[in-house]
């Protein structure tokens, strides 16, 4: 059996600062380009392994069924897929391709309302923004999407999550 956890997430050029000190009356500046987004939405496995994409365009049910259905496509052995309650994954289109990647091996779970802390892709994207994106990433689009997709292949291959302790 397969078990994924799967998320979306974005990253942006105005940068990611989840915490940051300073000294009174220090000034601390990062570079930064407004306006540019990288919209991500994967899955990932207990053993890093990542599936997903990227797109600058809104990310809808219909991209993410479209991956979901050639992903199915390659699957060998009954595979679940966790997710939580965002209107894009419980969309009608979504619950239409159900029936399809059910009789594929494919299954869709959904977690409870309001509780992101069970979905283990909320720490690949807090890894990502926090520890494998870089300040002077955020100089420009082209360093940051470069910076996003450097990151997502190095998944299973020099970056690693260990989900047994908090990230």
């Amino acid at each position: 059996m397969g078990l994924y956890f799967g998320d979306g997430s974005f990253t942006c050029t105005e940068g990611y600062v989840p915490y940051g000190w300073q000294f009174p009356g220090e000034s601390i500046t990062i570079p930064s380009d407004r306006g540019a987004r990288l919209n991500i939405w994967g899955m990932i496995d207990y053993n890093s392994r990542y599936h997903g994409f990227c797109s600058t365009e809104s990310m809808t049910s219909e991209r993410i069924a479209d991956f979901l259905d050639k992903f199915s496509l390659t699957i060998r052995k009954d595979t679940f897929i966790v997710l939580d309650n965002a209107k894009v994954h419980r969309s009608k289109y979504m619950k239409e391709m159900r029936k399809i990647w059910e009789k594929r091996g494919l299954f869709l779970f959904f977690l409870p309302p309001y509780s992101p802390h069970l979905n283990i892709a909320e720490t690949l994207w807090r890894m990502l923004k926090g520890q494998w994106i870089q300040p002077a990433d955020y100089v420009s689009t082209d360093n940051l999407f470069y910076a996003v997709n450097r990151g997502l292949a190095g998944l299973g291959k020099s970056h690693f999550i260990n989900f047994s302790k908090r990230a």
